[in-house]
């Protein structure tokens, strides 16, 4: 059963990405709205009905916007952390569906078991994903790390060992520096708890490929403090192992990892 893994738009204008294996699927957020939402599930060779489970990062509008519409037509469970819950409570299609749970916690829907660990990130409560797919004796890891002000700990563990990485790399620090963004806004992004700059993410992205790591997604890039081109390169040049496979998220289009 070979995983399906796709990014259905991903950077500041909204969030969604699908793993898939079989005739099952779940969702890591929904930004966007729901119209675009449905059309990408469909382009990764899915159907809205095939998604099993939606889980949420965190409660910002680009990562939950699609959410109180798609759940009128499909009303399917949404586990979210209760501290990010409070966005979605006064949605009456959303709120019915929300699974509340502590920042650490850990879900199993259908062949996926899906873990969460803590993120630095400027909300209420954030959170990335380690995605175990069973298929008989053997488990294919994916691991999900956006919207993340510095490397944690936390953040290395929950994402080592994984075949398969979406990671931020969100600005390049010169093009951040030297933009139109107000000052208040750039020391936001650049803070513990804002995004992860090309370098921070290409240093983890060395030390994932190292430890195993066959395939990694950039994403969650910045349409003006970065470029698809700037973020690869910075990573590629920092991965020793040229097996590796790398490629960036496109803001409005599906990508495939895999």
């Amino acid at each position: 059963m070979r995983p399906r893994i796709c990014s259905l738009y991903s950077g500041s204008t909204g969030n969604s990405f699908l793993i898939g294996a079989g005739e099952d699927c779940i969702l890591i957020d929904a930004g966007k709205n729901a119209k675009k939402l449905c059309a990408a599930i469909r382009a990764c060779g899915y159907e809205p009905e095939q998604v099993r489970a939606i889980f949420v990062t965190h409660e910002h509008s680009d990562h939950i916007s699609a959410l109180p519409t798609f759940l009128k037509k499909h009303p399917i469970p949404v586990h979210i952390v209760a501290a990010s819950a409070y966005k979605l409570e006064n949605r009456e299609t959303a709120e019915p569906l929300l699974v509340r749970h502590p920042p650490l916690y850990r879900e199993t829907v259908g062949p996926f078991t899906v873990s969460s660990f803590s993120t630095p990130h400027d909300s209420r409560a954030s959170v990335g994903y380690r995605i175990e797919i069973a298929d008989g004796e053997s488990v294919y890891r994916v691991g999900y790390a956006t919207d993340v002000g510095h490397v944690t700990a936390e953040i290395e563990a929950g994402l080592a060992g994984c075949q398969a990485v979406i990671l931020e790399s969100n600005h390049d620090p010169e093009m951040l520096e030297n933009g139109s963004y107000p000052e208040d806004l750039k020391r936001r992004i650049r803070s513990n708890r804002g995004h992860l700059s090309n370098p921070a993410c290409a240093a983890l992205a060395a030390k994932l490929a190292a430890g195993g790591a066959e395939r990694i997604m950039l994403a969650h890039l910045s349409l003006e403090n970065n470029t698809p081109d700037t973020a690869y390169d910075e990573t590629f040049s920092n991965i020793a192992d040229d097996k590796t496979v790398l490629c960036v998220a496109s803001p409005e289009e599906v990508t495939v990892l895999l």
